[in-house]
C-alpha cells in the first residue's frame, strides 16, 4: 500500500471477499491513489461498521468501495452512515452466482444511493473510485487519460477488420440502416 493518508476505503464483509476487492486495490495503486483495506461486517460488527462510515469523511477519505456477498448489506449500510460516495461490489456466491449480492446492493431506497459495479467487478470499482478522485486531482486525471488511451490501443491491436473502403468491396450488399428496425 501507499504510505500517504488514504483517499479511498476498501471495505469487505469478510476476508473471503479479498480476492475480488484486491483488483480494486491493484487499480488504485496503478493510479497512485492511497487506500486502506478493512474487514468490517454489517452483521457481525455493526457498531464498527457504523463508526467506519461516520468517521470516513473526517479521516480524509473521499470514496468508499464496499464489497459483500449473499445478503450484501455492507455497501448500503455504509452509505446510510456517510456522505461520501459508496461503490458497491457484489461478490460472486456459490448458490446464486452473485445475483443475490447484486440485488441487495443495487436496490437501495431513495436518499441512500450506492453506485454498483458488476458482480465480481473489483477492477471497475477501483477505476470508478479513481474517476471520482480525478474530479479534484489533476495527476490522477492524467493517469486515467493515459489508461483509457492504452485500452483503446489494446482494442485496436486486436482489430483485424479491413479499412472502410476495403470492407465495402468485400460485402455483396452494403449495410443499410433503413432496413434495420
Amino acid at each position: 500500500m501507499i504510505s500517504t493518508p488514504p483517499l479511498v476505503g476498501i471495505v469487505m464483509g469478510s476476508d473471503s471477499d479479498y480476492p475480488v476487492l484486491r483488483d480494486a486495490a491493484v487499480m488504485l495503486e496503478r493510479f497512485g491513489i492511497p487506500y486502506e483495506l478493512r474487514v468490517v461486517s454489517a452483521h457481525r460488527t455493526p457498531d464498527d461498521m457504523a463508526h467506519y462510515g461516520r468517521s470516513a469523511h473526517e479521516r480524509g477519505l473521499k470514496v468508499i468501495i464496499a464489497g459483500a456477498g449473499g445478503a450484501a448489506h455492507l455497501p448500503g449500510m455504509l452509505a446510510s452512515h456517510t456522505v461520501l460516495p459508496v461503490i458497491g461490489v457484489p461478490i460472486p456466491t456459490t448458490h446464486l452466482g452473485g445475483i443475490d449480492s447484486l440485488y441487495s446492493i443495487v436496490q437501495m431506497p431513495t436518499g441512500v444511493p450506492v453506485a454498483t459495479v458488476a458482480i465480481g467487478g473489483g477492477r471497475n470499482a477501483g477505476i470508478l473510485a479513481a474517476e471520482i478522485i480525478a474530479t479534484f486531482d489533476r495527476a490522477v486525471q492524467e493517469k486515467l487519460f493515459a489508461y483509457k488511451a492504452e485500452l483503446a490501443e489494446q482494442s485496436r491491436a486486436k482489430n483485424p477488420l479491413p479499412a472502410v473502403g476495403e470492407l465495402h468491396m468485400a460485402i455483396e450488399k452494403p449495410y443499410d440502416r433503413d432496413e434495420v428496425s
